[in-house]
């Protein structure tokens, strides 16, 4: 249902007249009419004639320009008038008159032509496309200096400059490109350049919060890299500004830069973590209790995250005082603040001399200290997440591990089994896998440890709910039986196995291994091979009185799994993993029951055809 009245029309009529009249009436008049009415009752008004009329006898003096323009500025808010008046002749006609007063003069006809052909290009692209030929009268605009024109009026006109080559930016990537190769970032970066060289970034807030959102679209929609300058000056404007508005521009644009590895190296070199750390602090003795300073808290510190990602920024940053300073948040009280340094420690800690330096120095401490704290199901997602990434991390070089145990990090682990959140789940895992690497006790205690063997056979089954947490559920239980008893099985002296025997007892603790083999990744089958390996020379030669491995391994179709595993994999098998298939058949069949299960999958023949085993047999 159309939303045009009756007095809507009569007006337009009257428009007509009176511009079809000889001489014209008063124009102006009827134009300031229909700029009162509102734009939702230009639907069913066929207007477009008179205005291309008007607009190509000239428009009348310069105020009666402006009052065509903002009417036409004020039709093409209607979403029907803005398809209409995206003609050829209209747009050309209005880019005609800018290109006439580009040069700051009538900056009031300059505002309403911005205004008209801005609202032609919102959504439009027939209106850009049509533009697209002149548009180096747009961006002429961005040469317009304040030459003492009052403040009210100014800042009209950055607005609407910027609000039209937006406008006409967003339009598409060919768009965006053309604009990149006419030069426009370097034009923006002139005026960024001026301002920050003069010293006057506070009292030019507004010209910067109204040439950036172009930079951001061209930004989005191509390619660019930005030159160190441009870097540089970003960075100056982010120190120099308390704008939030401003500064949430500034950090948008330079994380989208630091997508790229060598533009994170740039950000490092230049200062910009130290930058962002002051600015953190600032913000926190100030108070980021608004909305607007806490999301450009936020936006800082995933900014600090980002550039640690990159490697050579990491390594550089590492020989600053930067490690230093942001180890300080480690003290905080502000969730953000805590979180990121945790997540700059975990980063740092991606070599080995980091780690141990890092271990030397007490950091795991308190990063253990933290978790303590906030390891519980009703505790901080996010930072647990970081805390696990980042002990993770530094328990990885061997000569951390055995200091990392003594300072109490699985006891603080073991609480967090109750949390079911994957992402932290699955950081738990790995932490605790990278931890028991070549500890013995600690995986021998683990592995006693039934609530923890119970809750990894309940993980291993939710390959829906995380295919990683399944896998990292499955890799911790063949872990704790290679590091608890791998170097007994080869060494010869007599075993303790009262600790795999309780383990096979517990429902699904050997399915779960069995199921391994099953798995796509090498590694995974690898080291399922190695736990059902120890186990069969443990349980099966020394069987005790109650749940009996052969009986369970049968009723895992332990005999067909390895069926399926040689023909699935026959082609790509390393001699690594023929070698550990063929030991765990021999100890197999010393159980006469699980002799006569494996005889029923034509296992030998099988073997016989693996590829990497006839290598092997005719070197």
């Amino acid at each position: 249902m159309s939303d045009t009245d009756k007095d809507t029309i009569d007006t337009f009529e009257e428009l007509s007249r009176v511009a079809n009249d000889s001489p014209p009436g008063n124009v102006s008049q009827v134009l300031e009419k229909i700029q009162a009415i509102s734009a939702q009752k230009f639907d069913e008004i066929e207007c477009t004639a008179v205005f291309t009329k008007l607009l190509k006898d000239g428009g009348g003096d310069d105020t009666s320009k402006v009052t065509l323009c903002k009417t036409i500025a004020e039709i093409t808010k209607n979403n029907k008038q803005r398809e209409s008046f995206s003609n050829e002749t209209i747009v050309a006609e209005l880019l005609k008159i800018l290109e006439r007063n580009c040069d700051g003069k009538n900056l009031a006809l300059t505002i309403q032509v911005c205004r008209a052909l801005g609202n032609l290009c919102y959504e439009n692209q027939k209106a850009r496309l049509l533009i697209s030929p002149k548009v180096g009268v747009l961006f002429n605009l961005l040469d317009v200096k304040n030459d003492g024109v009052p403040k009210e009026t100014w800042t009209l006109f950055i607005k609407t400059r910027c609000g039209l080559i937006s406008n006409y930016l967003v339009g598409s990537e060919e768009i965006a490109a053309q604009a990149v190769q006419m030069k426009l970032v370097q034009r923006i970066q002139e005026i960024m350049k001026g301002v920050v060289n003069s010293d006057t970034v506070e009292k030019n807030e507004d010209l910067l919060i109204n040439i950036l959102p172009p930079l951001s679209i061209l930004n989005e929609l191509t390619e660019i890299t930005f030159d160190v300058p441009m870097v540089r000056l970003l960075v100056q404007i982010l120190g120099k500004s308390d704008n939030p508005e401003l500064g949430e521009m500034c950090l948008e644009l330079l994380q989208c830069q630091a997508e790229n590895d060598d533009v994170k190296y740039c950000l490092a070199k230049e200062g910009v973590a130290d930058t962002l750390f002051d600015l953190l602090e600032k913000f926190k003795k100030s108070g980021a209790g608004d909305e607007s300073r806490r999301a450009l808290l936020k936006l800082a510190c995933d900014l600090i995250v980002l550039i640690l990602n990159g490697d050579d920024a990491m390594h550089y940053l590492y020989t600053t005082p930067f490690p230093g300073r942001i180890e300080k948040w480690l003290d905080s009280y502000d969730m953000d603040l805590l979180t990121t340094g945790v997540l700059a420690i975990g980063n740092f800690a991606r070599t080995d001399s980091h780690c141990t330096d890092m271990v030397e120095r007490g950091i795991m401490k308190t990063l253990i200290a933290i978790l303590a704290k906030n390891n519980g199901t009703e505790d901080d997602m996010r930072l647990q997440h970081a805390l696990l990434s980042a002990l993770r991390n530094l328990v990885i070089p061997k000569p951390n591990k055995a200091a990392v145990v003594s300072d109490g990090l699985v006891e603080t682990i073991l609480p967090m089994l109750d949390i079911h959140q994957p992402p932290v789940v699955f950081k738990l895992l790995g932490t605790l896998r990278m931890t028991i690497d070549g500890q013995e006790s600690l995986a021998m205690e683990l592995l006693q440890n039934q609530k923890l063997i119970e809750q990894l056979i309940v993980w291993s089954k939710t390959i829906d709910y995380h295919a990683g947490v399944s896998a990292e559920s499955l890799r911790l239980i063949a872990w704790l039986i290679k590091h608890a008893y791998k170097d007994k099985t080869s060494d010869g002296t007599k075993l303790d196995d009262k600790n795999l025997h309780k383990f096979i007892q517990i429902p699904d603790a050997v399915n779960s291994l069995v199921t391994m083999l099953s798995s796509s990744h090498v590694v995974m089958q690898n080291e399922a091979l190695i736990a059902l390996c120890i186990l069969s020379v443990t349980c099966l030669r020394n069987a005790s009185e109650g749940v009996q491995l052969d009986d369970i391994l049968i009723e895992s179709h332990i005999g067909d799994k390895i069926s399926n595993f040689i023909t699935r994999n026959a082609d790509t098998m390393t001699k690594e993993i023929v070698e550990n298939l063929r030991t765990l058949l021999a100890h197999l069949r010393h159980s006469e029951k699980l002799l006569s299960h494996l005889n029923e999958f034509n296992l030998d023949e099988l073997i016989k055809a693996i590829p990497s085993l006839k290598e092997y047999c005719t070197l």
